[in-house]
């Protein structure tokens, strides 16, 4: 395979096609801005329908071969790349930081962390039934086997460039499947030089840059089986009416309003730690980060005092200094949402107890800020906020935390913090895909689950992943002289 140069500041991204880095036929090129400094990093594409349209055909040609090559073939090459990623998980984390603003410290380990996930999902690949019988009467059988869909579409959000895309490119790959990749318009910069370290067979995995004009053409291909698609619900909705209107698959991951409830009893200090940490790392840039904090009235005034005494430390500025703790966030426009949200709050009788302002100077920066006095008429408690803003309510009671945390369109995740067994079991009813207790993103590559309301459709994660991404067909077989 041919492999460009690393982008310069005025040299146009390329698209990966049939195991070549071609030029994009769009029309509309952009600049990609370092959301720390506002300099130009480099050109990308606006998108164009004849790129996708060359990258389906490549996906297309190449399924057969790659689904007839022996499932431990297909997961050698996944460990392959998990190698390649976690020795290369410093450069790319660089890449992130400087197209989307995380901290490469923080971008390292969750670099690290998702080459252990694609070796995980081929080691759910090796235990996957793709093939199993089942005896039926009069000494016939019928035969199970899981078949791979054929091209499948996998769009993926800015925040995790990288982590997203090989969280969905493993179970699609190891069960033969072929993927076109389309990376957030964002941020493609550190996928386009994932797929330069990783090499991938031609056309087994082609990547089209773009906002909506790839993403749109891309969805609407007949030959596309499978819709993998994280972000916004508004484009969410769009992807599966699409995906549905042909008959068609989509997974769907969108939106969060993550709530956490903290009841009385526990350790106020080491639960604001806790809470920190889930609601700024990233710069709240995370689809399960704590949105809505309800505290019981018992422990609130310590708690509260130890969140912000924690969010006084959450020093912001360029992710490549060691220091930092909060990068900017991606672009003006989220900043804009991000301090919507708290004008709108201030305006309806929020407190701001720390942060809430626009830093002077240059780059799309926003300090870690808590809230008090906030309630459900105001924009942080219902929309997605997805900036680093801790909305705090007080609560007379475990069972109305609770409560207020199940009003929500959204039911991403949840977490809860308590030490009463009862309340425990209380809290697993919350509607939610997950629901962690008493430790933010606990598990690992066991788990489960599927978002509910607003927050996308279609189970995931271990062997349900692979359900997704395969076809069952039963193939009944009858001794000879049956129908005699």
């Amino acid at each position: 395979m041919q492999t460009p140069e690393a982008p310069q500041s005025s040299q146009p991204l390329r698209n990966l096609i049939a195991g070549q880095w071609q030029d994009s036929l769009s029309e509309i090129w952009y600049d990609l801005v370092n959301p720390a400094t506002e300099e130009t990093i480099a050109r990308r594409p606006g998108g164009s329908a004849e790129d996708v349209r060359r990258a389906v055909d490549a996906a297309v040609a190449a399924q057969p071969a790659w689904a007839a090559r022996p499932p431990a073939e297909r997961v050698g090459l996944l460990d392959r790349w998990a190698g390649t990623v976690a020795g290369h998980a410093a450069e790319l984390a660089e890449l992130e930081c400087r197209e989307m603003g995380k901290p490469v410290g923080l971008g390292t380990a969750f670099l690290e962390g998702a080459a252990q996930q694609l070796r995980a999902a081929g080691a759910d690949a090796l235990s996957y039934a793709f093939e199993r019988s089942v005896p039926g009467p009069a000494d016939s059988t019928t035969r199970i086997v899981r078949r791979p869909l054929g091209a499948t579409a996998v769009i993926t959000p800015w925040n995790f460039p990288v982590p997203m895309v090989l969280g969905a490119l493993g179970p699609l790959l190891a069960a033969g499947n072929t993927v076109v990749l389309k990376p957030s318009e964002r941020a493609p910069l550190a996928v386009v030089r994932l797929l330069e370290l990783l090499d991938p067979p031609p056309g087994v995995v082609n990547l089209v840059l773009g906002d909506a004009r790839a993403g749109t053409p891309l969805v609407a291909d007949e030959r596309i089986q499978l819709v993998h698609f994280t972000g916004s619900v508004a484009a969410g909705r769009a992807v599966g009416a699409a995906a549905g209107g042909r008959l068609r698959r989509s997974l769907l991951e969108l939106g969060g309003k993550d709530p956490v409830v903290i009841d009385a009893g526990v350790d106020p200090a080491a639960t604001a730690a806790a809470v920190a940490f889930g609601a700024f790392v990233n710069s709240g840039q995370i689809c399960t980060s704590m949105e809505r904090i309800y505290v019981h009235r018992g422990v609130a005034v310590p708690f509260t005092e130890a969140l912000v005494a924690a969010a006084a430390t959450h020093t912001l500025g360029d992710g490549h200094d060691e220091r930092t703790v909060l990068g900017p966030l991606v672009d003006e426009r989220q900043r804009d949402i991000v301090h919507r949200h708290v004008t709108d709050a201030v305006e309806r009788g929020a407190e701001v107890l720390v942060g809430g302002t626009v830093p002077d100077g240059p780059g799309f920066f926003y300090p870690a800020t808590v809230l008090t006095g906030v309630d459900d008429t105001m924009l942080v408690m219902t929309e997605e906020t997805f900036g680093p803003l801790a909305p705090v309510v007080v609560v007379d009671s475990f069972e109305e935390g609770l409560e207020r945390a199940a009003r929500s369109r959204f039911g991403l995740a949840a977490t809860v913090f308590t030490d009463d067994p009862e309340h425990i079991a209380a809290a697993e009813r919350l509607p939610a895909g997950v629901v962690w207790v008493n430790q933010w993103q606990g598990g690992g590559p066991e788990r489960l689950y599927e978002p509910a309301g607003d927050s996308g459709m279609g189970a995931t994660g271990s062997h349900a992943a692979l359900d997704a991404a395969t076809r069952p067909v039963s193939v009944h077989l009858a001794p000879a002289g049956s129908n005699r």
